[in-house]
């Protein structure tokens, strides 16, 4: 047992550089052959809370108010129901997971589909396909990314979040992003959760070299999932 936490204490010390070292990514590489790798979730909560539920040690999850992570990869994800969802765990009628071609009924062009379109849901004056992002996140320490699934609300600001990156010739890939929370308040007057980001600092080389790998599998995960949805929420998980 001594040796497993000196191990994990000396990943945790070498931060993003832990993966570059062979040994371990040789460890992780036979470990997990075979077996079907899956994220752990960040969760926003509703109702306007200003704190995220993060995966904790034990199986125990965390609240905080904010942490800080390289943003390995992001796509779009579209998403719409025939009918209100009731439950169960059933694929939506229609998806994309590159917010450009729908997958399904009606399927076809996401840009040009009227589902896709302000004023289309049946309530109130959003889409009926309900957009959201997908960001796949490493904090400093960790070794195993994490997923967390932007709503609608937080799109606006994430992009202007990537837009003022680009200015300063940055990738999200290339930073730190510190994370966090405010109350915000939707158009049908009903408070929700909104994400903020910031620059937290740029990735050394030695840093930027040691995530490459992890984010060329992360993309080649993201391009082969299939719908599937959390029973007790609607959300699509994967």
């Amino acid at each position: 047992m001594a040796n497993t936490e000196n191990n994990a204490l000396q990943v945790q010390n070498q931060g993003f550089n832990a993966l570059a070292n062979a040994e371990f990514g040789t460890l992780m590489a036979e470990e997990l052959n075979g077996l079907e790798l899956t994220f752990e979730k960040v969760k926003i909560p509703s109702g306007g809370g200003i704190v995220y539920e993060v995966p904790g040690a034990g199986g125990e999850p965390d609240t905080v108010k904010d942490f800080k992570a390289v943003i390995l990869y992001h796509h779009p994800l579209n998403c719409y129901y025939k009918t209100k969802y009731t439950g169960g765990s059933n694929p939506p009628d229609c998806g994309s997971f590159d917010g450009i071609a729908g997958i399904g009924d009606p399927g076809g062009k996401c840009k040009t589909c009227p589902l896709n379109q302000y004023e289309s849901a049946d309530e109130g004056k959003g889409k009926a396909c309900k957009n959201r992002r997908r960001i796949y996140i490493l904090r400093e320490g960790d070794v195993f990314p994490m997923l967390l699934s932007l709503p609608t609300g937080s799109l606006k600001v994430f992009t202007k979040y990537v837009q003022s990156l680009i200015t300063l010739n940055r990738a999200t890939n290339t930073v730190v992003t510190k994370f966090s929370l405010k109350k915000a308040v939707n158009s049908s007057k009903m408070d929700f959760s909104q994400g903020v980001f910031a620059l937290d600092r740029d990735l050394t080389s030695e840093e930027k070299t040691a995530i490459q790998p992890l984010m060329e599998q992360v993309k080649e995960y993201a391009a082969s999932v299939e719908f599937t949805v959390d029973a007790d929420t609607g959300e699509v998980i994967s």
